[in-house]
């Protein structure tokens, strides 16, 4: 019998996957004027590690409406975001990494942060990242999302997350060990 690495995706689910993008790309051309879609299609096409694929799902079965925000002209690269209004659906109630979670004595999250991030092969966006995110459209109205934690903060048991109000990008502070319903995280990917 023959093992399926199950980071792979079927020919049907990679062509739904490439119409969900091409659809989302073509209605959130402000997140990306000077990129044309063909390219885009062409790289996704001729993906040698098909894993990447499969991680653009993960990030839109989870809620996180991936989207082309960049291209890396150093590395020959396009760069995908989430960009679900809120924070993914399917990655909330979590706190920020295994440390924090093993931490918990009682009433422990299901995953951390960083753990699933890692598992589906994305990185949390950095505060820059975010920032960035912001100037297209405001995410995280209703929701939070972890970003990235300088070590200096995580060495002393804090992890930051940020959102949008009163027309302003807030970041914050917590323990890393603390979840909420509303605060999942959001994801990177260069392709």
């Amino acid at each position: 019998m023959t093992m399926i690495n199950k980071k792979e995706l079927s020919s049907g689910q990679r062509e739904e996957l490439i119409k969900v993008l091409k659809a989302r790309f073509g209605k959130n051309i402000n997140r990306h004027p000077d990129l044309e879609w063909v390219k885009i299609e062409a790289k996704l096409d001729s993906l040698a590690n098909s894993e990447k694929l499969w991680t653009l799902n993960e990030m839109e079965r989870t809620g996180g409406e991936p989207d082309v925000v960049g291209f890396d002209e150093t590395t020959d690269e396009y760069i995908f975001y989430d960009c679900s209004t809120e924070s993914p659906k399917g990655r909330r109630s979590i706190c920020y990494d295994r440390e924090a979670l093993e931490s918990r004595k009682e009433h422990k999250p299901e995953n951390s942060a960083i753990e699933m991030a890692a598992n589906m092969g994305v990185e949390l966006l950095t505060e820059e990242q975010y920032r960035k995110i912001q100037k297209h459209r405001n995410f995280d109205t209703k929701t939070s999302s972890w970003i990235k934690t300088p070590s200096e903060i995580r060495k002393q048991g804090g992890a930051i997350f940020a959102d949008y109000r009163y027309g302003t990008v807030f970041v914050y502070h917590n323990g890393a060990e603390s979840y909420y319903a509303a605060r999942g995280f959001r994801g990177s990917l260069k392709v």
